[in-house]
């Protein structure tokens, strides 16, 4: 969620795992090198722009080196309800994100 990462094609590549698959809220399905290309771009990359706002960030142990984080953010007013799985792989460089999905709230749901 930081702009610095998000903007930095290095940081966010040591971050995603190189399997990555994103289905975004808008439905479109992202690849790692799709995401590292297009991600500096994207809302929320930029220091002085919006920012997403993380909360209620819970999380479960599926099984040795996999978690499944769930959140919400709020961007702009607008709301999603996000999903990821993060991985550790042995050997590997740390906790890296292996799937995310966004799905929209609506504004009349609470």
């Amino acid at each position: 969620m930081d702009p610095r990462v998000r903007a930095s094609r290095t940081l966010a590549g040591e971050l995603l795992d190189p399997e990555f698959v994103e289905v975004g809220a808008s439905g479109r399905r992202w690849t790692f090198e799709q995401m590292l290309a297009e991600l500096p771009d994207m809302t929320g990359s930029f220091e002085e722009g919006p920012r997403y706002q993380p909360s209620d960030i819970t999380g479960v142990v599926l099984a040795p080196g996999l978690v499944h984080l769930m959140y919400e953010t709020v961007r702009d007013g607008r709301r999603a309800r996000r999903s990821s799985l993060w991985r550790r792989r042995s050997g590997g460089s740390g906790w890296q994100m292996h799937y995310h999905q966004a799905t929209p709230v609506p504004p009349e749901v609470a």
